[in-house]
């Protein structure tokens, strides 16, 4: 939409920095005249862009003036950018110099540095641009009147949505019965062949719940217990039978496999199966191609009897195809159904008078839903915002209810004619968003905080006052997530969501953007659609198989804004970079993540108008070219778990304008002098203090952090050597935007370190983390941190934790009024807790008075983590006891291990205030204990699943069925079990294969014993994947191995190579990611 775009010219036109690029280009003919009319236009045309983004649902004519007016505006924001950045280097390089100290030279008989000769040319070549644009938008303002276009403007006022949590995905409404027959069906008696497999498919329009039944159906306890693997593989409109059996195969043995060939995929697939009871779901399935379809399913005999394929589809054509042995047809919902998804979020926390006011009317609006779940959602979302009757009302009689009599073959009546009331009832701004993400492939998970960075890159974004344009983007994506626009999302921290676009809604912001947005991959790669299109394309998502060449037709796309290349897993990118880049000068965003490139071409230097960069994961990437650099636009870039990568660019100093460094377990050794004039950073996701070396007098210092105040999220701090004075000096404590803190310390460091108290600054900190400070005497209060949710502690050496850690010191020592009372709470919202390898802890000390005891006596009240839900204990071999008020917490999960002294004070018979038993498996299942002496129960890892996505089912003892893991690429478990206990052998483990983490160095472990480093050399080996498990048992098992092995796992994760998930029971494991 044009909306938007006007906007952010108009604000450009307007602003001092324009006002300076006219006193540059005054001389170069009328610029100025020019200017003030394209400005005059501009304002002419905004005034009916409301007018004409809605008729050109209806009116082809309009949506081509509008197509016009975008793309004249896209070349008058290149113009700008162009000449702006051309201003931009000039300051940057002056500044540089002064800098240095060196005296500028510049051309004695002109007054501006811009009238070098070089400077004269860009002038006249700008100057001649701004004409040329401004008589192309004179000529569409004079098009307007013959489209009758009315002058109303819509408000870009954001309504604040009420406090509510993403729409329930869980709370499904109508279809019980219809769960039912699914499962029912799942899980009786095959009526096929012993070697064949029966087909369900799921026939209904869309957005009328297909995937939701097949999800819950999917989920179903017993459905879970009956198969031995379930699969869900998302088809979508392209049946493409490399990538199916890929994903099946993915799903079947951990990784993804290297092969090309579909006929050695389907082997591969067959041979998998075979003997297995499996349930494959494939979702959103169009094609008719019974060939295609025929191959897949012959690779699917030999399985065991009972396995399924579930099918949805909109078609039941598709059904018969796939000669489909129940064929279930999924109505719409009753009215009561849509009724009651439409009130859970129309009246969420309304008052009763109101929606007894408002109940008819919401009644007749939900009779627009036709039977669709979707569009219950839809409008229940747009109704939220809505207050008075009046607004009600206009939404019921809106004239966009008559589209379909309009339209017919455009316009999804059934389900874009309540997208599209919502879609107009949202600001132009967050309009733009919304079709901005067209560009992403159906059933692309999406990344909240990358996606907000590549709206911010595109201009949609613009901060006001005090409010960041991250926070801007933000709400914008609240209020789509509110809206229904977004879902399937998944919050693991507030920083970390992900999430996707319903079908129906993609193919709705597809059909608004037409030409703007363009997916290829291999199946429309040479149609002739995408090959005349490609020109007019603004942003392209490209997603190709390894074996695909890169089509060279990309390089027409010249105004292309967006580019994001996925599934690229063959070096063919990296020569095909250079050209790429030589061409599409206009990108601001390109995202190469995940690539196998090795380098970054020198011709990245060339895209002026970049902000965006993400190249993370990109594991074979060793250099990023100096010239990089000069792109002083640059917003965001992202280098993170570019394990290759040992060094930033020492110009990266400057990238003034940079907002976003994310360098998180990446190989980068050292952080480049000169970085503290990054002062608009607000990520900085990772701070290596240089240890020495060669690198020391390119290296900045800790004390380089002192003005980078803004930095907000989690920032890390590797190589801490106990150097307070250097953490002082950072000013830490004026970071008031962090969230998470992590200091990892060397070992090296000096005697008797004591943190100072200025953590206790840091009042919006939610997690905080301590590894490897074996010499610190005393923790800081850290009690007092008012948000603090998460804390761990690992291999610090404190003897004692006492009422100073609680941070109620000081309120025990001071003097109190006769008779009042002093109410404390220490750590108010800690939620989870570790403590891990305190080899000097002994006493961790309780209350004299109980939690919220009081008496006459009493002059203090003591509430001391009241919502502590998690605790992990790990070889803390000389804690003696546990205090009162951590035994008397509402704990979900306890894990107490290698601790003989709690063990041995905490028998069966002993239990904590709140009746939770330790050392035992009864009564709490998912309390991880160790040396159960209970063997024929078992103990099943339940919450465990939340704090490490790996294990899914481990029971001590004797390991009965299989053990399941999953792993997302990159990741492999190893196990080593305890004498006294059956082998593990797990066909689901063994195909996993074995992965090898990069970057240990020899060395890097100094504290290990020689046990440890037996074991550590071990892991590194490059073992056979088939002899691994055999390998495994050579290590010899001893008392002094397993406290080793303990170790070993800290000093991994100090590291950040490996995290420990678990040491369970008379099994023993222990279990690291790579």
């Amino acid at each position: 939409m044009a909306e938007p775009l006007i906007s952010l010219l108009l604000d450009r036109i307007t602003t001092v920095l324009f006002q300076q690029v006219q006193e540059e280009v005054n001389l170069v003919g009328d610029v100025k005249k020019q200017a003030d009319k394209l400005k005059s236009n501009l304002i002419d045309i905004q005034s009916v862009l409301e007018d004409a983004e809605r008729k050109q649902v209806k009116e082809r004519a309009v949506r081509v003036w509008l197509d016009k007016l975008k793309d004249v505006c896209y070349d008058m924001d290149d113009v700008l950018d162009e000449w702006s950045y051309a201003i931009l280097t000039w300051k940057t390089g002056d500044a540089e110099e002064n800098i240095h100290n060196q005296q500028k030279i510049r051309c004695s008989f002109l007054g501006s540095p811009c009238f070098c000769l070089n400077q004269v040319v860009r002038r006249r070549d700008i100057a001649l641009k701004i004409k040329e644009v401004s008589e192309k938008v004179d000529e569409i303002a004079n098009e307007r009147a013959r489209h009758g276009l009315q002058i109303n403007r819509a408000t870009d006022e954001i309504q604040r949505p009420t406090s509510t949590q993403f729409f329930d995905e869980s709370s499904v409404c109508g279809r019980d019965d219809e769960k039912k027959i699914v499962v029912s069906k799942l899980l009786a008696d095959s009526s096929q062949e012993a070697q064949d497999v029966d087909v369900i498919s799921l026939v209904g329009l869309g957005g009328i719940g297909k995937t939701t039944l097949a999800q819950l159906a999917f989920n179903d306890v017993e459905v879970k217990a009956h198969f031995e693997k379930k699969i869900w593989v998302c088809v979508s409109e392209a049946f493409d039978e490399v990538r199916i059996a890929k994903a099946i195969l993915e799903k079947l043995e951990g990784s993804t496999p290297n092969l090309v060939e579909l006929q050695s995929l389907l082997e591969r697939v067959s041979q998998s199966i075979k003997g297995m009871r499996f349930l494959l779901v494939l979702d959103d399935v169009w094609t008719e191609n019974h060939e295609h379809w025929e191959q897949l399913k012959r690779s699917l005999t030999g399985c065991a009897r009972g396995s399924r394929i579930l099918v949805t589809t909109r078609k039941a054509t598709v059904a018969t195809m796939m000669r489909t042995n129940h064929q279930i047809n999924i109505e719409t919902l009753s009215d009561d159904a849509c009724r009651s998804i439409f009130n859970h979020l129309a009246f969420h926390e309304r008052g009763k008078d109101e929606c007894e006011r408002l109940t008819d009317i919401g009644n007749k609006i939900t009779n627009k839903c036709r039977g669709l779940p979707l569009a219950a959602k839809v409008l229940g979302g747009l109704m939220q915002s809505k207050i008075t009757i009046e607004e009600w009302e206009d939404v019921l009689s809106s004239e966009l209810w008559r589209l379909d009599e309009v339209d017919k073959n455009k316009v999804e009546k059934k389900i874009f004619l309540p997208l599209l009331l919502s879609y107009y009832d949202l600001p132009s701004v967050v309009r733009r968003c919304f079709l901005y993400c067209a560009m992403f492939p159906k059933d692309y998970e999406m990344d909240k905080v990358e996606l907000v960075k590549m709206w911010m890159a595109q201009g949609y974004l613009t901060g006001t006052g005090n409010r960041d344009m991250e926070v801007v983007g933000e709400q914008y994506f609240q209020v789509l997530a509110t809206r229904s626009f977004f879902q399937n999302i998944i919050e693991y921290t507030r920083e970390d969501i992900i999430f996707k676009m319903h079908d129906i809604v993609h193919d709705f912001a597809q059909y608004m953007t037409e030409k703007e947005c363009l997916i290829v991959d291999d199946n429309n790669l040479r149609e002739a659609s995408v090959e005349t299109s490609i020109e007019r394309v603004r942003h392209l998502s490209m997603m190709l198989p390894g074996e695909t060449s890169f089509p060279s037709s990309i390089h027409r796309a010249k105004g292309l804004r967006s580019l994001l290349i996925g599934n690229c897993g063959d070096p063919w990118l990296g020569a095909a970079l250079p050209d790429v880049m030589k061409h599409l000068t206009c990108i601001r965003s390109l995202n190469l993540s995940r690539s196998l490139i090795e380098e970054l071409p020198k011709e990245v230097g060339k895209l002026i108008h970049l902000r965006h960069l993400n190249l993370e994961v990109c594991r074979e990437l060793v250099s990023l070219p100096e010239n990089m650099c000069d792109l002083c636009n640059l917003q965001s870039l992202n280098v993170r778990g570019c394990q290759s990568l040992k060094e930033l660019p020492l110009a990266t100093v400057k990238l003034v304008n940079l907002r976003h460094l994310c360098i998180h377990r990446s190989g980068v050794a050292f952080m480049p002098k000169g970085i503290e004039r990054l002062t608009c950073l607000r990520t900085l996701d990772c701070f290596i203090v240089c240890g020495g070396g060669e690198n020391e007098s390119k290296a900045a210092n800790l004390r380089e952090l002192k003005n980078l105040n803004l930095i907000g999220g989690r920032l890390e701090i590797k190589n801490l050597r106990g150097g307070i004075e250097d953490a002082a000096e950072a000013q830490l404590k004026n970071k008031k935007r962090l969230l998470c803190l992590d200091l990892y310390f060397k070992h090296n460091n000096e005697d008797g370190i004591v943190l100072p108290n200025w953590m206790m600054a840091l009042t919006r900190l939610q997690h905080l983390e301590l590894f490897g400070c074996g010499n610190l005497e005393v923790l800081p209060p850290l009690g007092r941190l008012p948000n603090l949710e998460s804390l761990e502690l690992m291999n610090v050496g404190v003897r004692r934790l006492d009422a100073g850690f609680l941070g109620i010191e000081e309120v025990e020592n001071a003097n109190i009024n006769e008779g009042e009372i002093a109410r404390v709470t220490a750590f108010p919202k800690l939620k989870t807790l570790e403590i891990s390898c305190l080899y000097k802890l002994e006493e961790w000390d309780g209350i004299e008075r109980r939690v919220g005891e009081e008496d006459a006596t009493t002059t203090s009240i003591f509430i001391i983590m009241p919502q502590l839900q998690q605790l992990y204990i790990v070889a803390c071999r000389l804690l003696r006891a546990l205090p009162d008020y951590v035994l008397a917490a509402p704990l979900q999960m306890l894990d107490v291990l290698r601790c003989p002294n709690l063990r041995k004070r905490y028998g069966k018979e002993e239990k904590a205030a709140n009746g939770v038993v330790i050392a035992t498996e009864k009564k709490l299942p998912s309390i991880l204990v160790e040396e159960s002496s209970n063997q024929e129960s078992g103990m099943v890892i339940s919450d465990a699943e939340k704090r490490i996505p790996v294990v899914e089912m481990l029971k001590s003892g004797k390991v009965t069925g299989s053990i399941s893991t999953n792993m997302a690429n990159g990741e492999s478990l190893i196990t080593k079990r305890c004498p006294g206990n059956d082998v593990i052998t797990s066909d689901s483990l063994r195909g996993q294969g074995w992965k090898y983490g990069s970057g240990f160095v020899d060395g890097i472990f100094p504290v290990l014993s020689p046990v440890a480093h037996q074991i550590l050399n071990f892991v590194r080996k490059e073992v056979d994947p088939n002899n691994v498990w055999a390998a495994l048992d050579t290590l010899p098992v001893t008392h002094e191995t397993w406290d080793d092995l303990i170790n070993v796992a800290v000093q991994l994760r100090l590291n950040k190579q490996w995290d420990p998930i678990a040491l369970v029971g008379k099994s023993c494991f222990i279990s690291f990611i790579v």
